[in-house]
């Protein structure tokens, strides 16, 4: 259940992102998922890639500075109010949400969380019945 995501502290200028999706592209990993928030100086890349050791490995080998974080992926229906149901639950826990972002396809929808306690987040979700991706299956999306 537990989900290993790359942040990728990117310089705020052109072509970053590109350089990024270049080498992850030649070094045959596939990115599943990622979100991108910035500031005016500095970008923070999320993602979640085929090979998260690869792609750490050769994104460091090109001078990125790259950490690894546990992340844990929640499948809800893609209809309103299914994330609202689900963040109710986490929030009657006391599960604080540092961050999250989310991809549909199709009936179906993904949402990358990073909780302040990850164990409590997927007990949590787990006791009820909400559906946690396989780390596994979300590598391959």
């Amino acid at each position: 259940m537990i989900i290993k995501q790359l942040s990728v502290f990117l310089e705020n200028k052109s072509g970053r992102l590109h350089e990024v999706s270049t080498i992850l592209g030649q070094a045959g990993i596939n990115m599943s998922a990622f979100s991108v928030a910035d500031t005016s100086e500095f970008g923070i890349l999320r993602l979640i890639v085929s090979d998260h050791e690869k792609a750490f490995r050769v994104l460091k080998e090109n001078d990125f500075s790259v950490n690894l974080t546990d992340v844990v992926c929640l499948n809800c229906p893609n209809e309103p109010g299914s994330l609202a149901r689900a963040l109710q639950i986490l929030s009657q826990h006391e599960v604080a949400i540092e961050y999250l972002y989310a991809f549909s396809v199709g009936n179906s929808a993904n949402v990358v969380i990073k909780p302040d306690n990850l164990g409590k987040c997927i007990s949590v979700l787990t006791e009820h019945q909400m559906e946690l991706v396989k780390a596994s299956d979300l590598y391959r999306i």
